[in-house]
């Protein structure tokens, strides 16, 4: 059998971005995931949200690579044709209660890179957004939203012009050791499909379980992976607002929030929903709770244009009170097999950092080790 230079397992956005990284410097790559098509999890169901890096604590990777992706992703955009806004946005206190945490929200962000947030009172975000009813709030200018399936197409024909290939319906069921690598086994098959120097789990809800059917890989290396499902609810009619529009954050997310898409149809989620099995179902029943959630944000919405949409899954270090766990990109350094990188909990804002994800992921690697 002969042996390529890297596997990527996953054709998420991440995964993608990966594949396209390694194939631009000259490997063999091939992306391998379980789905006919790629891109139809966690990549497909999200905000389409590009991040500024408000939100992550200074020195982590969510807070470094956000704001070198979000560089990264702008400039990929405007270089490859990607659909994309810079739409600015809005973080909003909606009682005196609430302002210290826009206190706090600006602190962390300027301590984290991001240097170009505005305080607004109530009055200057009023006249930004005349439909926001706020105390006060903060207004990010390099948040912005791109067609998400527009740029994982960019990727995938970058990659593939550079000779990554794309095989789907492969489900990796093991990954055995060689001594010049790596064997990829799919779909329970006991001979391995591929063989390949280097392999990056990308794998994203599954990265977990690809882990643990990774031969020699100790338990400690394998973190709990928990589903956080979050639900959105689109509206039917056209909104009156330009930008995006976030309440302050909540446990397990950012809060039931306001996004459009580059048409200017709006939706409201997602919300936190904690699930043990991947399940992308919508309860009708919750529309209470996400209109009196919409209410806070406008209200003087129309109740019978708030229709459930659809749900994205989360894939979490650690479950319910657990802290908010940072990335893991877990190279040979950490868990000592050789051409072996695993990323662990890549949820938001993993869509904005994946160009930055992708050049981590090659310097956890080595160029001698996937050439």
């Amino acid at each position: 059998m002969q042996t390529i230079d890297v596997v990527v397992i996953g054709g998420g956005v991440v995964g993608l971005s990966v594949a396209r990284s390694l194939a631009i410097s000259g490997n063999e790559t091939i992306i391998v995931d379980g789905e006919e098509v790629y891109g139809t999890w966690t990549s497909a169901r999200n905000s389409e949200v590009i991040h500024a890096g408000i939100y992550y604590p200074p020195g982590s990777l969510k807070a470094s690579l956000c704001t070198r992706g979000r560089e990264l992703l702008y400039g990929y955009c405007l270089d490859h044709g990607v659909p994309h806004a810079s739409t600015g946005k809005i973080i909003f206190a909606a009682d005196t209660a609430q302002v210290v945490r826009l206190d706090e929200i600006q602190a962390a962000a300027g301590a984290a890179g991001v240097d170009d947030l505005r305080r607004l009172s109530a009055r200057e975000a009023t006249i930004l957004e005349p439909e926001l009813r706020c105390h006060e709030a903060l207004l990010s200018p390099s948040t912005g939203i791109i067609d998400s399936h527009g740029y994982m197409n960019a990727l995938v024909g970058e990659a593939s012009a550079h000779g990554a290939i794309f095989v789907g319906r492969s489900k990796v069921t093991r990954l055995s050791r060689r001594a010049d690598g790596w064997g990829v086994h799919v779909n329970g098959e006991r001979a391995p499909a591929l063989a390949a120097r280097a392999v990056v789990n990308a794998g994203g809800l599954a990265a977990h379980v690809i882990a643990r059917a990774t031969d020699d890989l100790a338990a400690e290396h394998i973190p709990d992976i928990r589903y956080a499902r979050g639900v959105y609810f689109t509206y039917s009619g056209r909104v009156p607002f330009r930008r995006l529009i976030y309440p302050v954050p909540v446990p397990g997310g950012l809060g039931t929030h306001l996004t459009l898409d580059l048409a200017g149809m709006a939706r409201f989620g997602p919300d936190v929903e904690w699930i043990d099995a991947i399940d992308y179902s919508v309860d009708p029943e919750r529309g209470a709770q996400f209109l009196a959630a919409a209410r806070l944000i406008w209200p003087a919405i129309e109740p019978g244009k708030l229709q459930p949409g659809y749900a994205g899954i989360r894939p979490k270090i650690g479950g319910p009170g657990s802290p908010v766990a940072d990335f893991r990109i877990d190279g040979p350094e950490r868990h000592g097999l050789p051409g072996l990188v695993n990323l662990f909990g890549i949820e938001s804002p993993g869509l904005t950092a994946s160009l930055a994800i992708a050049e981590v992921v090659a310097a956890r690697l080595g160029v001698e080790q996937c050439r």
